[in-house]
C-alpha cells in the first residue's frame, strides 16, 4: 500500500478525525482524548491511535506513566489543507456528530427502556 492510500484509509475514519483535530495543536494523553469523546470507549480510542500511529499521522512520547500524543501535520500533505477547511466549517462538525452517532454501538443516552411502549393495547 503506497503512502497516500495508507493516509487516505486512516483519515477515512470519523473516530480518526476527531482525534487528529484533538491532537493538531495540542498534546494529550489517551485518556484525555477518551475525555473528550465520552461515547466511545477507552480501548476503541487505543486502537484509533494505534492505526494513526501505523499510518504516521500522529507521535507518541512516554511522559512517566502514560503516553503523550501529537498530530504529525506535514504527514498529510495536501490531505492538510482539505482537513483544516474542514475542521473550521460548522457544516461539517454538524456532519461529524451525525456520523459518529450512526456509529456507536451499545444503548443510545437518554433511552429509558421502561417509556417505549408495547404492542398496541396502551393507551395514553
Amino acid at each position: 500500500m503506497s503512502v497516500d492510500a495508507i493516509v487516505f484509509a486512516a483519515v477515512a475514519s470519523p473516530r480518526r478525525r476527531e482525534i487528529l483535530r484533538l491532537l493538531w495543536n495540542t498534546e494529550l494523553s489517551a485518556g484525555a482524548i477518551h475525555h473528550a469523546m465520552p461515547d466511545v470507549t477507552f480501548g476503541a480510542i487505543s486502537l484509533q491511535l494505534g492505526a494513526l500511529l501505523r499510518a504516521g499521522l500522529v507521535d507518541a512520547r512516554r511522559q512517566q506513566r502514560s503516553r503523550l500524543y501529537r498530530a504529525r501535520p506535514e504527514r498529510l500533505g495536501a490531505v492538510r489543507e482539505v482537513l483544516e477547511r474542514m475542521w473550521d466549517d460548522s457544516l461539517w462538525r454538524l456532519k461529524l456528530q451525525v456520523e459518529l452517532e450512526a456509529t456507536r454501538r451499545g444503548p443510545r443516552p437518554g433511552r429509558n427502556r421502561k417509556s417505549i411502549k408495547r404492542g398496541g393495547n396502551d393507551r395514553d
